[in-house]
């Protein structure tokens, strides 16, 4: 194949894939988009901020507060297995309102959003951070930090989840330390992890049971 073969064939695959209208064009569009994505943008925003997963997606409401923050601070938690307060529930972490009104991301989050992560050292994570981290479950969880201490050169964290009623861990194989987490959140994008979540729920539907 000569030189000028080469760019008539490169000048039909150009033509096929960003000027074509058929479903083919579309299908093949859609694959480079995802090869695009997982193999150089994740990976290269991963670089860039030092972390391994550098976009998250919520796929849960711990996060949530469900109106005002004033109705959420007085919403229903657990104190030593008795009802209480969000508010009373975070005194007991020594947060005071004011401490959490200048919390990053105060007004929590909801399932659906997408969360950009950055990998820092444990020294630079503080109470009210929002992390991700490995646990004893499969997938990662993303909470907030009301807890941090050292031991034996170890950082650990206690988190929770805007609106649940405890706090996390429960147990003490569940213990959060430095190595643990994967990254700190650092901004939030409304709404466009429901592509992520709708996928999985097609794909579980799909799939033989």
């Amino acid at each position: 194949m000569d030189q000028k073969e080469i760019k008539k064939f490169l000048k039909k695959v150009w033509h096929f894939i960003w000027e074509d209208d058929s479903v083919w064009s579309w299908i093949v569009n859609i694959i480079l988009a995802f090869i695009l994505i997982k193999f150089v943008v994740y990976p290269g925003l991963g670089f860039i901020l030092s972390t391994s997963y550098p976009i998250v997606a919520v796929v849960s409401g711990s996060m949530e507060h469900n109106g005002n923050f004033d109705t959420w601070w007085d919403s229903y938690a657990l104190c030593n297995n008795k009802e209480c307060t969000q508010s009373v529930s975070y005194q007991a972490f020594n947060i005071t309102k004011q401490d959490f009104l200048e919390f990053r991301f105060k007004n929590g989050f909801n399932k659906g959003d997408i969360m950009i992560l950055r990998g820092t050292s444990p020294e630079k994570i503080n109470v009210g951070d929002i992390i991700v981290f490995q646990s004893t479950r499969p997938d990662p969880i993303i909470h907030r930090i009301v807890m941090k201490w050292e031991q034996d050169s170890t950082v650990y964290f206690q988190t929770k989840g805007d609106h649940n009623p405890t706090s996390y861990p429960s147990l003490k194989e569940d213990e959060i330390n430095e190595n643990r987490v994967i990254g700190k959140a650092v901004a939030k994008v409304p709404f466009l992890g429901w592509i992520k979540i709708a996928a999985v729920n097609m794909w579980t539907i799909a799939r033989p049971r």
